[in-house]
C-alpha cells in the first residue's frame, strides 16, 4: 500500500508492518512533522484499538511528497483548494475544518515533479494500491495526468480524495477527476453529503460536450477517528480521510482474492466495478454528489468473488424520471427540436488495460415509440488504460413535436481485448445501458432558453481570475460556468419559473433563433467572430430574439496587479481577461448602440422587495434612446474611480452615475419579466 503524504514514524507502535519509508521534498526528513499521513496510515492499516483501520496486515510503503516548510509566498490557510499567489504550483491536503467548511493551509507545498518521481518508484517497486488524499484543479498538468495513467497502466489502484470545495459544483480535483482513478467524495454519519465535499461534474469536456460522473463513490469523511503522529488518536474531517476509508476496503477486498488469481482478473477496472456496482445508493443526493453511494464491502466482495473479466458501463442504467438522483436530467424533459441531451457515461473494462469498441453502439427502443428518440453517440477509439467513455446525444424527431409520455430501451455496445497471457482468443463483452426519459411536446418559443456555454474559457484552460474580487481564497475562475456546475441554482430556479433551458456548445452561428425567447450570455471571457456578430444583430432585430447578458468587470490595471509569477512553470502569468471580456462583449452589443463600462462597482440593491448583492460588476456607459435602465446607487472600487474608460468604446452617448444592466442577482424578477429586460426598440 503506497501512501503518498507528509510521511510517517518509523516506530510508530499503530503500525504492524512499515515496510519502507522515501521522502521525495527537499526536506532532510522522512518523519511525519504535520500528522496528515500518519493519520491517513491510521485509516488504513491502523491496529490501535481506540482507532483500528481496516486492513492492519497491510504493508505500508510511506511516500513523502509535503514539505513541513510554509510557503514563501503564502502564509495564511484558505478555505478552498486555490490558494492566492499560487495557481497552479501546488496540491493540497484535502483536511476539513470542524466549521463545517473545507480548510486546506498553503502551509506544506508539492511539486509535479517531486510526484513524478515518487509515480515511477512506486511502480518500481510494485504497489498495489495507492492512495492520494490531494488534488489540485489543473487537470492540464499533462506531465502529472499521464504518468497517473502509466501508473494504472501498470495494474496500480489508485484512489484519491475528490476534494473538499463544496458545496460548489464543478470543484471537483485532479486526479479523483480521471475515469482510471477511483475518485472519494464525503459524507457524514447521517449518510449525507459533507458539506465540504466537492460535487460533479467533471468539466474536461466543456464547452463542447458534457461532464462524466465523479465522485464515484463516497464515504465517512467527518470527525473520522485516526492515528496521531507519535501515539494515540485524534479525529479528522474531509475527503481526506474519506479517501483513505475507501483505499483500506481496497486492501481488504484484495485481500479476499486468492494470490494466483490476482493477477488474472484484480486490476482498476474490476476493483471500480466491484464498488461501483456494490454500492449503496443514498437518498437524496444526485448522482452528481454521491456517484454510484456508499460502498457496500459486503456485495463488493461477493462481485469480486466469482468475478469474470468483463466491461462495464457506469451508470448501467439511465432512469431520467428518477428524481432527485439523475438530476438534472430529471428535472427536464426531452422535447422536438432542442439541442442535443448529452450524458456521458464511462466504460470499465475488466477484460485488460486496452481495449476496442468492436461495433457502434446501438439504440433498441422497447416499444415503436421509442423510434421517435434519436440516439447518436460519440465513445473512445482506444479504451486505455482500463476505461474511456461513451456519451450519448438524444434528441427528439421532428413528428414527435406533439407526443407525451414516457421512451425507454436498451443501448447495448460491444468491448473487446487483446487475449491475455495464456489465452489463445480476444476477450468480449457485450455492455447493456437502460435509458428511460420523459418527453413533451415542443414548449412554446417564449418559455424556451438558450445558454451560451461556448464562449466560456476557465481555468485551467488559461489563467482566468475570479469574478468576485471580494473572495480573496480563490483567484481563479475554474468551476465550469454551467448550468449545472456553478449555475445549478439558477437552472433550478429557471426550471421552477416553467422554463425550458438549452446548451449551446458551439458558435452563434449554429441555432436557430426562432426556436428561443432568450439568449443567455453569462460570465463570457472569449471573443466572438464576425459571423456571430452579425447573426445575433439580425437574430434581435428582424427574428425578436430576447438578450440577457451578465456583464461581470473589466479593468486593466487591477488585471495588472492581479499578475504572479508561478514557480511550477518558472513564469509570470497575466490574466487573460477579467471577469468577462467586456471588450469582447462590447464588440458583440455595438450594433444595437449599448457599450459597458470598466468601473467596478459593487453594493446591495433591491427591486419590489427582493433583497441582493451586486459584487464586481461593471457600469454601463451607452444604450438605446428609448430603452429602459434599472438605476442602483452603488460603491465604487477607489482603484479605478480616478482612470475609469469604457474598454473599446463605440461612440458613448451615456456617462449616467452608476447605471446598471447586469441581471446576474435579479432572482425570481429576472425570470417573471424577462421581456422587459431583453426587449430592444
Amino acid at each position: 500500500m503506497a501512501i503518498f503524504d507528509t510521511g510517517i514514524r518509523a516506530d510508530h507502535p499503530h503500525f504492524r508492518n512499515i515496510k519502507e519509508r522515501t521522502n521525495w521534498t527537499n526536506e532532510d526528513t522522512l518523519n511525519d512533522n504535520l500528522g496528515h499521513g500518519t493519520f491517513v496510515a491510521g485509516v488504513i492499516a491502523g491496529q490501535d484499538p481506540e482507532c483500528p483501520g481496516f486492513a492492519p496486515n497491510t504493508e505500508i510503503y510511506a511516500f513523502r511528497v509535503f514539505t513541513d516548510a510554509q510557503n514563501h509566498q503564502t502564509l495564511r490557510c484558505y478555505v478552498t483548494s486555490i490558494c492566492e499567489n499560487s495557481a497552479s504550483n501546488f496540491y493540497y491536503l484535502f483536511e476539513a475544518s470542524t466549521t463545517n467548511y473545507a480548510k486546506i493551509c498553503a502551509v506544506q507545498i508539492s511539486y509535479t515533479s517531486w510526484f513524478l518521481d515518487a509515480f515511477n518508484y512506486a511502480m518500481a517497486t510494485g504497489m498495489d494500491v495507492l492512495n492520494l488524499s490531494i488534488g489540485g484543479p489543473d487537470y492540464l498538468d499533462l506531465p502529472f495526468v499521464e504518468k497517473v495513467w502509466e501508473l494504472t497502466a501498470n495494474n496500480i489502484i489508485m484512489v484519491s480524495a475528490i476534494g473538499n470545495d463544496g458545496p460548489l459544483y464543478g470543484t471537483l480535483n485532479n486526479p479523483a477527476d480521471q475515469s482510471d482513478v477511483i475518485g472519494v467524495g464525503g459524507i457524514d454519519y447521517n449518510n449525507h453529503i459533507a458539506s465540504f465535499s466537492s460535487r460533479g461534474m467533471t468539466t474536461w469536456e466543456l464547452p463542447h460536450g458534457y461532464g462524466r460522473v465523479k465522485p464515484d463513490v463516497v464515504a465517512y469523511s467527518r470527525d473520522i477517528m485516526g492515528s496521531k503522529t507519535s501515539t494515540g488518536c485524534k479525529t479528522l474531517s474531509g475527503t481526506s480521510v474519506a479517501s483513505p476509508v475507501v483505499a483500506g476496503a481496497v486492501c481488504l477486498l484484495v485481500s479476499v482474492i486468492p494470490e494466483d488469481k490476482r493477477k488474472s482478473i484484480l486490476n482498476p477496472a474490476s476493483m471500480k466495478q466491484a464498488l461501483v456496482e456494490g454500492a449503496s445508493k443514498l437518498v437524496g443526493p444526485n448522482i452528481y454528489e454521491q456517484g454510484a453511494g456508499k460502498p457496500d464491502l459486503w456485495q463488493s466482495y461477493e462481485i469480486l468473488k466469482n468475478y469474470q473479466p468483463r466491461a462495464s458501463v457506469f451508470p448501467n442504467m439511465l432512469d431520467f424520471t428518477d428524481c432527485p438522483y439523475f438530476w438534472p436530467f430529471c428535472r427536464q424533459p426531452l422535447y422536438a427540436g432542442a439541442m442535443p441531451v448529452v450524458f456521458n457515461a464511462t466504460i470499465l473494462n475488466g477484460m485488460g488495460v486496452i481495449g476496442y469498441v468492436k461495433d457502434p453502439p446501438v439504440w433498441q427502443p422497447s416499444e415503436d415509440v421509442g423510434n421517435l428518440l434519436t440516439v447518436h453517440f460519440t465513445y473512445s477509439d482506444t479504451i486505455w488504460p482500463w476505461t474511456g467513455y461513451l456519451a450519448l446525444h438524444m434528441q427528439v424527431k421532428d413528428e414527435g413535436s406533439q407526443f407525451s409520455g414516457i421512451i425507454s430501451g436498451n443501448v447495448t455496445l460491444s468491448i473487446y481485448s487483446p487475449a491475455a497471457e495464456g489465452e489463445s482468443s480476444p476477450r468480449s463483452s457485450t455492455c447493456v445501458l437502460y435509458l428511460k426519459v420523459r418527453v413533451v411536446q415542443t414548449p412554446v418559443r417564449s418559455r424556451r432558453i438558450l445558454w451560451d456555454q461556448f464562449h466560456n474559457i476557465k481555468y485551467p484552460s488559461g489563467y482566468v481570475p475570479r469574478d468576485s474580487l471580494n473572495v480573496n481564497n480563490d483567484i481563479l475562475d475554474w468551476h465550469g460556468d454551467h448550468l449545472h456546475t456553478n449555475f445549478h441554482i439558477l437552472f433550478n430556479m429557471l426550471r421552477d419559473a416553467g422554463y425550458y433551458v438549452e446548451t449551446l456548445g458551439s458558435p452563434l452561428t449554429c441555432f436557430d433563433a426562432s426556436n428561443y425567447g432568450t439568449l443567455l450570455m453569462v460570465d463570457l471571457e472569449d471573443e466572438y467572430f464576425s459571423e456571430e456578430i452579425q447573426k445575433l444583430r439580425d437574430d434581435v432585430v428582424h427574428k425578436g430574439l430576447g438578450l440577457a447578458v451578465f456583464a461581470e468587470w473589466y479593468h486593466v490595471d487591477t488585471m495588472v496587479k492581479m499578475t504572479f509569477f508561478d514557480e511550477n512553470t518558472r513564469s509570470w502569468w497575466s490574466p487573460l481577461t477579467g471577469g468577462a471580456n467586456i471588450p469582447a462583449l462590447n464588440e458583440l452589443l455595438a450594433p444595437f448602440g449599448i457599450a459597458f463600462g470598466d468601473k467596478i462597482l459593487s453594493g446591495d440593491f433591491s427591486i419590489n422587495g427582493e433583497q441582493s448583492h451586486y459584487a464586481s460588476g461593471t457600469d454601463i456607459v451607452q444604450f438605446p434612446a428609448g430603452g429602459f435602465l434599472h438605476g442602483f446607487e452603488l460603491q465604487e472600487d477607489p482603484k479605478t474611480a480616478q482612470n475609469s474608460s469604457t474598454p473599446d468604446t463605440h461612440n458613448s452617448q451615456s456617462q449616467e452615475k452608476s447605471k446598471l444592466y447586469k441581471l446576474f442577482s435579479l432572482k425570481m424578477i429576472f425570470v417573471e419579466n424577462m421581456k422587459a429586460f431583453t426587449s430592444f426598440p
